[in-house]
């Protein structure tokens, strides 16, 4: 069994929704052992207890963090991620915050990688997606640090991309 920390924040219920309803049952049959931590919970210990991990994160209006990662952000800089993969999976609105689609992921991202952390689970910007600006959460124009989901626009895709994305990441 691989071991997996899955760190989120949620303050509507969205992204612990798509855990709950897609991510958990998935997890298991791809082999992994998983331990649930609401980010508004984590301990430093949480960081050294495993060698892998998947953050959720919903990016709220203008590019903000959701509160409780908000409220952590600044110890979450101080994290060394050196000998860590880090998986990261976000929810956002492409309609109304196409500018800002996701920034959480690409906040989050940019913190693992300066601080030595081994980022995967990059996921393809195809056609699929509606917006036209260059949000946080691109690496590049055709690549998305992490799952991007939308269920406000797009919810009947959300299953089959965190069925990919897990099939992937494992």
């Amino acid at each position: 069994m691989k071991q997996v920390k899955l760190i989120y924040g949620s303050d509507t219920g969205q992204t612990e929704h798509v855990i709950d309803t897609y991510f958990l049952t998935e997890l298991t049959n791809h082999n992994f052992e998983y331990e649930l931590v609401e980010v508004a919970d984590v301990t430093a210990s949480d960081w050294e207890s495993h060698d892998f991990y998947i953050l959720g994160i919903p990016t709220w209006y203008d590019g903000e963090l959701q509160s409780d990662w908000e409220d952590y952000f600044e110890e979450f800089k101080t994290i060394d991620f050196t000998g860590k993969t880090i998986a990261i999976f976000g929810l956002g609105d492409q309609v109304g915050y196409d500018e800002w689609f996701c920034d959480g992921i690409g906040i989050l991202a940019e913190v693992v990688i300066s601080n030595g952390g081994k980022l995967i689970g990059n996921w393809p910007k195809d056609d699929s997606y509606t917006f036209t600006t260059f949000p946080k959460c691109l690496i590049n124009e055709t690549t998305f640090y992490g799952l991007t989901l939308d269920e406000d626009n797009q919810d009947n895709l959300t299953q089959t991309r965190c069925l990919e994305w897990v099939k992937q990441i494992s």
